[in-house]
């Protein structure tokens, strides 16, 4: 049995863009000098950070993910 949560929508919306941009996530956190395990963690909604959240909005050109404080 997996103890990894789902995938969140938001976490859905920056595998898509990665997949538009042709990027993996780890071309992507090297690209941009994010550590690969909250970008990971963000996907999967379990710890985030306001920094790298805004962060990956921003490159992403994502909408803001107001879902989470």
């Amino acid at each position: 049995m997996s103890r990894r949560r789902p995938i969140t929508p938001f976490g859905w919306a920056i595998k898509q863009r990665l997949a538009e941009k042709k990027l993996t996530q780890q071309e992507f956190c090297e690209l941009h000098d994010i550590p690969p395990y909250r970008l990971s963690n963000m996907i999967h909604g379990t710890r985030l950070t306001r920094r790298y959240r805004i962060q990956v909005e921003r490159l992403l050109e994502l909408p803001p993910d107001n879902h989470r404080p």
